[in-house]
Order: structure tokens, then C-alpha cells, then sequence
């Protein structure tokens, strides 16, 4: 068995474990809230720290966010959303039965 093998296994094994899809599901929104972030800044120019200020955040707080480090609430995503001229979109949307 490769390390590759390993690995999917592992995996597999820690997806398995009580709690784990519903960590990796917040662990992927926070990736994909941070990136979109990250892309709103660098496509204005900012820096970090020129966030930060507009949000009334600390730079390491933007670094965190971006990095996916840390699950923001309403009210984080309110202040970068106003800092970037943004709107945000809360929604809850039914799932589609596969049937």
C-alpha cells in the first residue's frame, strides 16, 4: 500500500468519527468564505492591515479569516462585507431529494 493509500484511508477513517463531516463542512465554508475575501481585497489592491482599518478588524484578525483559521459570524462578515462595498447573502436554500 502506497502513502497515497494511506492517506485516503486515514482519511476515510477520521471522516468516520463522530462529528467529523460536520467539522470538515465548517472547516470548508470558512476556506471559501476566506478566499472570496482574499480576492475582494487583492482585486481592489489592499493590504491586509488597509482592511482591517475599513472593517474595524487587526490585521493577524483579516490574516485569520483569509487563511480559513477561524468560522466568522454574522456580524465579522457584515463589517467586511461593508468595508469591501459588498452585499451580503445569507440563504437557506431545501435540498434536492435524490429521488
Amino acid at each position: 500500500m502506497g502513502e497515497r493509500d494511506d492517506w485516503a484511508e486515514l482519511r476515510e477513517r477520521r471522516l468516520a468519527e463522530p462529528g467529523a463531516a460536520e467539522a470538515y463542512d465548517a472547516a470548508r465554508i470558512a476556506y471559501e468564505l476566506g478566499k472570496a475575501v482574499r480576492e475582494m481585497r487583492e482585486q481592489r489592491g489592499w493590504t491586509q492591515a488597509e482592511l482591517a482599518g475599513l472593517a474595524g478588524m487587526t490585521q493577524s484578525a483579516v490574516a485569520r479569516f483569509e487563511a480559513g483559521g477561524t468560522v466568522p459570524t454574522i456580524p465579522v462578515l457584515e463589517r467586511l462585507a461593508h468595508a469591501l462595498e459588498a452585499e451580503l447573502v445569507v440563504r437557506l436554500t431545501p435540498r434536492t431529494s435524490a429521488a
